[in-house]
């Protein structure tokens, strides 16, 4: 039996699969998730990038999950297996279009990506904040933004990544309440992106609140979080090393579940697993070349909030 509909849990994904996958040059100064690799050839770090999305594809469609996959095949972009970045999908028919800190980045944006969304879905509106890179004012969409869409809150934390000025923009066009923090690691570096630090699920948030440097607004966020009655499951610094916190709770034809990295899945104690396994069932996904570049499964999948078309008007589009 399918469990009931939840807008924090959409049923479909865009993912992009990459061709010359490597780690990006631009972006290193501040991801400290990131991580070159000297041993593989780049020819080798490709194909193996390339496998991992085409493994996970297939996983994910096996569990029902619809996914929409679009293939980079260009140079330019080497973090293009990442869309969530640049671009969310909002009930109501929303589209958001996010400004990228870096020109690598900006290249990702896709128009391709948003006309075949148009075809299967009911678009009614796309907002292009693009514009605010002339004034380096960055918001790296769901990476920069973990989105309650159920409470419509924002939780953001500060980095140059994630300017106050373009979140108060999409926050107040998309009616969503922001919350801001400061989060670092233990040698003090600005969390980057907040998905890594924390995940929203329908029933439970687990994410790195020590990682908050004030404790009066680490207490606001705990608050916040479990004010319609979510479990909140707290992680170590450690575990967000290993990505553990970024994950992504989507629905399936069986129920909801709880896409993570293998490693992610490794890193949680049995007590934490227990309990996210009271609200989804848990899909381990094997992406260890895609996370030496910096992110993990939560950043590869761009979860789709839009209302289907109906199959025959599908048909007549196409």
């Amino acid at each position: 039996m399918t469990a009931p509909y939840s807008p924090q849990a959409p049923a479909a994904v865009v993912m992009v699969r990459p061709h010359a996958f490597r780690s990006n040059p631009d972006t290193l100064a501040d991801n400290a998730f990131q991580k070159s690799d000297a041993a593989a050839t780049q020819a080798d770090t490709a194909a193996a990038a390339h496998a991992e999305v085409s493994t996970m594809v297939r996983q994910l469609q096996d569990a029902g999950v619809r996914v929409h996959l679009f293939e980079d095949t260009g140079t330019a972009t080497p973090d293009a297996v990442f869309p969530n970045n640049w671009f969310s999908t909002h009930a109501g028919g929303h589209v958001a279009i996010f400004p990228m800190a870096t020109p690598s980045r900006q290249r990702e944006r896709r128009w391709d990506i948003i006309d075949g969304l148009k075809q299967h879905y009911r678009v009614q509106d796309v907002i292009d904040y693009s514009g605010l890179e002339q004034d380096h004012a960055y918001l790296e969409g769901t990476g920069a933004m973990v989105l309650d869409h159920i409470d419509r809150v924002s939780y953001v934390a500060r980095s140059n990544r994630a300017d106050p000025l373009a979140l108060e923009r999409f926050c107040t066009h998309f009616n969503y309440e922001p919350m801001l923090f400061d989060a670092a690691d233990a040698g003090g570096r600005a969390v980057y992106h907040t998905n890594v630090l924390m995940c929203i699920g329908t029933d439970f948030a687990m994410a790195g609140f020590d990682l908050i440097t004030d404790a009066q607004r680490r207490t606001e966020v705990r608050q916040r979080l479990t004010e319609n009655g979510r479990a909140l499951i707290e992680l170590t610094a450690a575990q967000i090393g290993e990505f553990a916190g970024n994950a992504l709770e989507l629905q399936s034809r069986q129920g909801r579940l709880l896409a993570l990295s293998s490693r992610a899945l490794r890193a949680l104690t049995r007590e934490q697993i227990a309990a996210l396994e009271r609200s989804v069932s848990l899909l381990a996904l094997e992406v260890p070349t895609i996370e030496r570049a910096g992110g993990s499964v939560r950043c590869m999948l761009a979860g789709i909030h839009l209302k289907p078309r109906p199959v025959q008007q599908i048909a007549s589009v196409e």
